[in-house]
């Protein structure tokens, strides 16, 4: 059944609320900038901010170009989508493997699940990169994808699992009463169900792959922490653009948990 209310109701429910959120966060960022500028200053560091956004983009002769902030920044996008794409396949499979009555499969998965959980991340892209790699004639960004979609495909698929069995025997032997197999009831049944569910811990793990796809910068790909250490390399600017790449990371990751908590509200009104 649809639930409609007044027009006014979703902008008190999510925008208003959103808005307050944003707010005190950005005084809690206001007091954290002036504690560190009054902090340098002692130090007697110079701020040089000015010299920041030409590592963004410059324009020249009316044309555009991207500098290696924003250059680094679109490789970090690419690397983040296809690895959470990929993350999400591993987590679903994964999390059907351990649900499976096969031994065969429940074992693999369960397996799986210990090695990645239990071994840190860095470790698994120096493993595949330094060590797989080679052996297979594959470059850093493809190790960087797969060390990333297995990382967090173990974490995704407790996720998943945990949806999957919070839906009701009931609908299991519905779906299979009307003559659906396996495949075409979770598909129609219950992982429409699922994932509306389990819709904030898959934002919260799609964040945590925004953040942890910085460490891909350890195997020389020159994604966006890569490029900002490339530049205080060069330039010994290391507040200023140790900050900026920090507050990127921020923006994206507040606009991924603004956009997933927009669309719980939206299906829970239409629920």
């Amino acid at each position: 059944m649809t639930m409609r209310g007044k027009p006014g109701d979703y902008m008190k429910r999510v925008v208003f609320p959103a808005a307050v959120d944003i707010l005190k966060f950005a005084v809690v960022i206001g007091v954290f900038i002036w504690m560190m500028a009054a902090g340098t200053e002692r130090l007697g560091y110079h701020w040089q901010w000015y010299r920041v956004p030409r590592y963004f983009f410059t324009v020249e002769g009316g044309r555009f170009i991207a500098g290696p902030l924003l250059t680094g920044l679109m490789v970090t996008f690419q690397i983040t989508a296809v690895s959470m794409v990929a993350a999400f396949a591993v987590g679903l499979l994964t999390a059907v493997f351990r649900l499976s009555s096969s031994f065969t499969a429940a074992a693999v998965a369960r397996g799986y699940l210990e090695l990645i959980r239990n071994t840190p991340l860095l470790i698994q892209i120096f493993l595949i990169y330094f060590v797989i790699a080679p052996v297979v004639d594959m470059g850093a960004f493809t190790s960087a994808v797969i060390a990333l979609s297995l990382f967090e495909g173990a974490y995704l698929s407790e996720i998943f699992r945990s949806g999957i069995l919070s839906i009701h025997r009931g609908q299991w032997e519905a779906s299979l009463s009307l003559g659906m197999n396996t495949f075409q009831t979770y598909r129609r049944v219950i992982l429409p169900q699922a994932v509306r569910r389990i819709l904030p811990p898959l934002a919260g793990q799609a964040v945590s792959l925004i953040k942890d796809s910085a460490l891909v910068s350890t195997i020389a790909i020159y994604d966006l922490t890569m490029q900002g250490q490339a530049i205080i390399a060069e330039t010994f600017l290391t507040f200023e653009i140790w900050f900026t790449v920090a507050v990127i990371y921020l923006i994206i990751t507040i606009s991924l948990s603004f956009l997933v908590h927009v669309m719980e509200e939206k299906l829970n009104v239409e629920a």
